[in-house]
């Protein structure tokens, strides 16, 4: 039977990897990757800070053909070459349905992407300003947390596939909740979502598929036991025990 879904699953040409010593397929999540599947609606890659997985999730953009830095299909502005060659040594296989909106949000990278757009009012083109798109007030004059959720209210319009890394990182707690609601909508919408995130509200969105990236590899998990929803269940439960143990007299203390 024919997919329905965007993107159906990557798979790591082994074949064709010069080695694993060197970077990016030393890291963990990529030395040991064989083939992902993607959920319909939406999947998560979640993972310790240089486990993998944003680098994963850069290569699965630009196997999508987006930019590395962020935006849309039509950016294609660059301001720091830096992006890993992963993405030529992925198969990104793709079903029948083509989507009618896309979009790569790098948290570490949307000031540039708002510098782009900018830019590209600024010189005109003879068509609508691009920052109508987004709410028609400058993404540089709203704080982090506002000009992530002006993109998901207004740029985002639903039949789509959103590949997103730590969008959570601008936002509060109830912003997060925003934006779950927001992606639930979307997915409704016939959109399709992987993301990378740290956030366990995030990743609480039903019936989602959850990915791990560890030492060992990347393996799916349950939702439950993902180490960002124990480790911050035991501390809203118990703050007091966790702070004796992090604050205590000594060595630095591994709580993990």
């Amino acid at each position: 039977m024919l997919s329905t879904q965007f993107a159906i699953d990557l798979r790591l040409r082994r074949d064709l990897v010069p080695g694993f010593d060197a970077y990016p397929f030393s890291l963990p999540a990529i030395r040991h990757l064989d083939l992902l599947e993607f959920h319909p609606a939406v999947t998560f890659i979640a993972g310790e800070n240089g486990s993998g997985k944003s680098t994963l999730l850069e290569a699965i953009a630009v196997s999508c053909g987006f930019n590395a830095e962020g935006g849309s299909k039509n950016f294609r502005f660059g301001t720091r070459d830096s992006h890993s060659p992963l993405h030529e040594f992925i198969r990104l296989a793709k079903g029948f349905r083509k989507p009618r909106d896309g979009y790569f949000l790098r948290a570490e990278s949307f000031f540039n992407v708002a510098t782009e757009i900018e830019r590209l009012d600024r010189e005109g083109g003879g068509g609508p300003r691009v920052i109508d798109s987004y709410g028609g007030r400058s993404l540089h004059e709203q704080s982090h947390g506002e000009s992530f959720m002006a993109l998901m209210r207004e740029r985002f319009a639903g039949n789509g596939l959103y590949i997103l890394d730590e969008p959570e990182a601008a936002l509060s707690p109830q912003r997060q909740l925003a934006a779950l609601a927001r992606i639930h909508a979307l997915v409704q919408a016939g959109s399709q979502f992987i993301i990378a995130t740290h956030s366990p509200i995030l990743m609480a969105y039903p019936d989602a598929t959850i990915y791990s990236c560890s030492p060992t590899g990347i393996e799916r998990v349950d939702y439950y036991d993902t180490e960002h929803y124990t480790v911050m269940h035991d501390f809203i439960v118990n703050p007091r025990r966790m702070l004796d143990i992090l604050l205590a007299p000594g060595d630095e203390q591994d709580v993990s």
